[in-house]
């Protein structure tokens, strides 16, 4: 018995011994992992866009890529509409004698160019040189009836022609107008129950017509059809400020991640949001999944650096997958170029 407790005790001091041996002369070897980029990144392009020596940009709350890959920039300053290109030279600009206070922007199928005016209480569209085609609400008089809104903040347009707008600073309401103008129906009150909305800040329509509304101050996305019942609710992912739907059927949003009520000094009684704890893009399909999340480093106000955001407030990508983002406290456009593996 003591002689085979001898020869395990040898052997396992031997094996231990081996052990010790192998990693002293470090001879483990690692296995070579493949090099490539399996998740998608993107770099800031500095010098994007080549924009006009006497603008100068605050907040810009609105921005959008047309089906020319041209990118509409939505900006509190003046002139309030400014146009590029994916290389950053500058097309055009317009809007100082028909826009208020900018908000979100959008560009239709037919390359029309609809805006939220917080300023005048309305929605427009324009020509893409300018001119005025329609305005929903009545400029400069707030209300919350059928012919008035209350702070606009988005509007997503159907194939048909209809107008779906996200009634969102004043009412909380989602106001549905038919191709003519004309008031169709409207739903929500301000709350934080399933039927309810806080600050409904965005609105998209996917192929199939249903609604997406960001709920800000809800912290979630909620999912209608086009007579305003409740089909999904995404909640607690993101603080969603801005969307983009693709012709894919890819919703992105960007904002932050959830957070709780907080109050900016320069903003008081401002939603939860503000400040912002970070900055997040995310891409989604339409059954709510999270198909991709990007992050920026969070910019210090009045120092930040290329690629910093600082209160994201509107998304839009290119043909080529490249970001463009718009920021309030940043006050500026950038381009985020889709780094290939």
């Amino acid at each position: 018995m003591f002689r085979q407790l001898s020869l395990i005790s040898l052997s396992i001091l031997s094996l231990n011994g081996l052990v010790q041996c192998s990693f002293a002369q470090d001879e483990v070897e690692l296995p070579s992992y493949p090099r490539i980029n399996l998740a998608p990144v993107y770099e800031v392009d500095p010098a994007w866009p080549d924009k006009p020596d006497d603008y100068v940009w605050e907040a810009m709350p609105g921005i959008a890529v047309d089906g020319n890959d041209q990118v509409w920039t939505f900006t509190r300053s003046s002139p309030p509409v400014q146009l590029y290109k994916t290389d950053g030279s500058f097309v055009r600009a317009w809007g100082d004698d028909s826009i208020g206070t900018a908000h979100h922007i959008k560009i239709d199928r037919d390359g029309n160019v609809w805006v939220a005016d917080i300023g005048l209480h309305i929605i427009r569209q324009f020509t893409p040189e300018g001119r005025i085609l329609r305005t929903l609400g009545t400029p400069g008089i707030a209300g919350a009836d059928e012919t008035h809104l209350n702070k606009p903040t988005d509007m997503a347009i159907a194939p048909n022609g209809d107008v779906f707008v996200s009634d969102g600073y004043g009412n909380n309401r989602i106001v549905h107008f038919a191709a003519d103008g004309s008031f169709v129906r409207e739903w929500g009150t301000l709350g934080v129950g399933p039927a309810d909305l806080s600050l409904p800040h965005a609105i998209e329509i996917d192929s199939k017509g249903r609604i997406y509304v960001a709920d800000r101050n809800n912290v979630r996305i909620q999912i209608y059809d086009q007579g305003g019942k409740l089909l999904d609710s995404w909640k607690n992912v993101i603080v969603p400020w801005g969307f983009c739907m693709t012709a894919e059927d890819e919703l992105w949003v960007c904002g932050s991640s959830p957070m709780g009520w907080e109050e900016h000094p320069d903003y008081p009684g401002a939603p939860l949001s503000c400040p912002p704890k970070d900055q997040i893009v995310m891409k989604f399909n339409t059954a709510g999944r999270a198909l991709q999340l990007w992050s920026m480093p969070k910019g210090t106000d009045g120092a930040e650096q290329p690629g910093d955001l600082n209160w994201v407030h509107a998304v839009a990508v290119d043909s080529a997958g490249n970001l463009y983002l718009g920021d309030i406290i940043g006050k500026r456009a950038q381009k985020f170029v889709l780094r290939t593996r």
